[in-house]
């Protein structure tokens, strides 16, 4: 478990798909941002079993270990990538930008990566300041890069490089 300060980034184990389903299959939960997403429990195990190793996904738990959202890494053309989501009674509260910073020390203190990457719809305000607030750098627009509810969306890029991001900022550092 990686621990911060307000929230712990757990990794999502098989036992916890069934909890996963129920999240990727409530349209509210991904926001008004992301595509509409179906899956069965068992189409997720398999997803789950055949994900690449440099894929790995982790809950967002508050200290009581309350599940309150999804965050992940995965490798996009060779390029390391995060995600992430709250459930919407949690958003707006600091958790994410908590959640963000653990997982790019995590993945910077582990990985030999130069930089990590993320994007996300541009309507979506509150996720590009996430990322800002923890050292993204708006890249650019994707156009027409996401079909969601309906239609195309355009996409901002954003990135952190590892002489921009320096030190850990909560990995290895007192808790207090």
């Amino acid at each position: 478990m990686l621990e911060g300060k307000n929230v712990n980034l757990r990794v999502i184990e098989k036992e916890d798909l069934p909890f996963l389903a129920e999240w990727i299959n409530n349209p509210a939960f991904f926001g008004e941002y992301n595509p509409l997403l179906q899956q069965s429990k068992k189409d997720l195990e398999k997803h789950y079993d055949e994900r690449p190793s440099e894929e790995n996904w982790f809950f967002v738990e508050k200290k009581d270990s309350d599940r309150i959202g999804f965050l992940s890494h995965f490798s996009r053309g060779g390029l390391l990538e995060i995600g992430f989501t709250l459930v919407p009674s949690e958003r707006g509260k600091g958790y994410c930008t908590e959640a963000v910073k653990i997982m790019l020390d995590y993945l910077f203190l582990s990985k030999n990566n130069v930089s990590i990457q993320a994007s996300t719809d541009a309507r979506n305000v509150a996720a590009q300041k996430v990322l800002e607030k923890v050292g993204f750098s708006k890249e650019g627009t994707i156009r027409k890069a996401s079909f969601s509810r309906g239609n195309w969306r355009n996409m901002l890029l954003y990135s952190i490089l590892r002489e921009d991001w320096k030190e850990p900022k909560i990995l290895t550092k007192a808790n207090s």
